[in-house]
């Protein structure tokens, strides 16, 4: 299992919304800036207009799980933001569905090692 450390403080996320790479799946969005460390970094943003509290953080921890599975298998020296899709309903959406979601997004990103 490969350290990671999870970002939170609020200029870390204004970094990362403004000047990191962006790539759309169809539940996640995602903001890849490297960190020059060797380690990655993560955060996970999901917006009050998705849903209730118990909604929000269901969906956050499906984001983590699929994550922790994946995380032998990416790059390190990256911050990775997850952004919930704000056009999908978020309490209709899988386990499996993330992570497919989330392998092909960093396929696309290039950080996925085989």
């Amino acid at each position: 299992m490969k350290k990671t450390i999870v970002i939170k403080k609020n200029y870390e996320f204004k970094t990362l919304f403004n000047k990191g790479k962006f790539f759309h799946g169809e539940y996640i969005h995602i903001y890849i800036t490297k960190n020059n460390c060797n380690f990655n970094k993560i955060g996970i943003a999901v917006s009050k207009k998705q849903g209730k509290a118990v909604k929000r953080n269901h969906f956050k921890r499906l984001i983590r799980e699929s994550y922790k599975l994946l995380e032998n298998n990416l790059k390190e020296g990256n911050s990775i933001l997850f952004v919930g899709n704000k056009n999908k309903d978020i309490s209709k959406i899988s386990y499996y569905d993330i992570k497919d979601n989330m392998e092909k997004t960093f396929k696309k990103a290039g950080i996925l090692d085989e």
